[in-house]
């Protein structure tokens, strides 16, 4: 055997063997993790809309941000957010933006000074500083204020990118990451070093969207889909708000995150407790691939007399695309609005996954409906069960239904939300469902199916392939 031969065959190996243990090895302790249910109170779903009308202005109705804002400014001991997107980024869609990112770090550098004991932490994803290529200004402020940020480790998370992640652990990882000119940045204005885009190609994310803060001796926590981030900032997008027991378990989970990202500990609240509920409504928290199991034993027991709706922002997981055709057989009721996966930040997208998997399950018998996006994305990630027996069960948060983000690889946070049908919160969330499918009020929030209907089997093919091997931003 030649030399080379044999240096080739021994570098195959070694990239063999981490891209095997980096894709199945032990998540750190505390991940993908399922909450007992929780009694809750002052529960509430809230969500975020925009629609255009008369000559094209986009319209906005929003109720997400002014929640956090909310909860920001009751925080007395402790404020801890986990928010994928925090920065002004607005790739290349130069209209109106609200400056999310901003107007929260300037609420919450007002809130530090005022209560100078009060405990701020901020987790997020490295995407903020283009994974170590720029320097992030919110963050610098939030830091100089007083705050703890924590950029999440995500070489210690699974790699769903496994053809390409051993080569950068090996011979890229090493070098690291500064400020670089060398390329345009691919989320917005500046220049980053090449290294920044061989991180990015790693496709893995903390894409967690979660805040709690003390109310009292109480906490308080909103779990959503949107985020504090100026280009995101008129999406579609949901949320579920509640105070009690749930939130200290939640605040548990995020503390996993800071375990293996940081040195940081959070004050104990272990004193949280229920009292004076008056509803029927219980909250299980869900992360990771909890999420999707959770998913599939609700779908798996859904049948002729139930029904389910759901609005997505990406649906292709292969075994959630399974389990709703076979409820569908059991003759369950079941409506999905998708958005259409066209529009990206200035961007247009091809349409995957959605307009190809919206193929088969309108095949299946099942009904699809279109956001009817202009430029912002239908962000939302709900799926509502409600059972002919007077139960309803309220799933959503920050995970959309793909491979990356239900299958122990991208960090997410969801709730359940189990209770009797009459309660406010599913019918709160029934009236949102049926506003976006009826157009009520005369706002077009979505169009039939055959406006975007693809059966190109190029594109299935291409779907499935990259849904797969994780060679895709979804």
């Amino acid at each position: 055997m030649s030399v080379t031969l044999f240096v080739i065959m021994t570098l195959a190996a070694i990239l063999t063997g981490l891209g095997i243990h980096h894709s199945f090895k032990a998540l750190p302790v505390g991940l993908s993790n399922e909450s007992p249910e929780f009694q809750v109170r002052n529960v509430r779903f809230l969500r975020d809309l925009t629609w255009v009308e008369g000559m094209g202005d986009r319209q906005h109705d929003q109720e997400i941000f002014q929640a956090i804002l909310g909860l920001v400014m009751g925080g007395r001991k402790i404020i801890l957010l986990d928010m994928f997107l925090f920065n002004n980024f607005t790739g290349w869609e130069y209209g109106t933006h609200r400056e999310l990112s901003g107007e929260l770090t300037d609420v919450l550098l007002a809130q530090k000074t005022k209560y100078p004991d009060l405990e701020i932490v901020l987790v997020t994803d490295p995407i903020n500083t283009v994974y170590g290529g720029m320097t992030n200004p919110y963050l610098e402020r939030l830091r100089e204020g007083g705050c703890k940020v924590v950029v999440t480790r995500l070489d210690r998370l699974r790699d769903s990118n496994m053809f390409y992640s051993p080569l950068w652990r090996l011979f890229i990882r090493p070098f690291g990451n500064g400020n670089g000119t060398l390329l345009p940045n691919p989320l917005g204005p500046g220049r980053v070093s090449i290294r920044s885009y061989l991180r990015m190609f790693n496709f893995k994310a903390n894409h967690r969207k979660v805040i709690i803060a003390d109310q009292g001796e109480d906490l308080a926590a909103l779990v959503t889909s949107a985020n504090s981030h100026d280009g995101s900032s008129f999406h579609g997008n949901v949320a579920v708000g509640f105070t009690g027991a749930a939130a200290r378990y939640l605040m548990a989970s995020e503390e996993a995150v800071l375990n293996f990202s940081s040195e940081i500990s959070l004050p104990d609240f272990s004193a949280v407790t229920i009292d004076n509920v008056d509803n029927s409504v219980r909250i299980r928290v869900l992360t990771e691939g909890k999420i999707k199991q959770a998913i599939l034993a609700e779908l798996d027991r859904t049948a002729e007399g139930d029904s389910l709706i759901m609005v997505l922002f990406y649906l292709s997981d292969r075994d959630i695309i399974s389990a709703l055709k076979n409820a569908r057989q059991r003759k369950a009721c079941i409506q999905a609005i998708l958005d259409p996966n066209k529009d990206a930040f200035g961007r247009t997208k091809k349409g995957l996954p959605n307009r190809q998997v919206a193929a088969e399950l309108v095949d299946a018998g099942i009904h699809v409906r279109w956001g009817n996006t202009h430029g912002e994305q239908l962000h939302s990630k709900m799926m509502l069960f409600e059972r002919n027996d007077g139960e309803s069960n309220l799933m959503l948060g920050s995970a959309n239904l793909t491979r990356r983000n239900l299958n122990d690889l991208n960090l997410e946070t969801n709730v359940q939300v189990n209770g009797n049908s009459g309660e406010s919160i599913f019918k709160d969330a029934r009236e949102y469902f049926e506003l976006l499918w009826q157009n009520n009020d005369a706002r077009e929030f979505s169009v039939d199916y055959p406006e975007y209907a693809d059966n190109s089997l190029v594109r299935k093919v291409l779907y499935r392939l990259i849904e797969a091997t994780g060679i895709c931003t979804f």
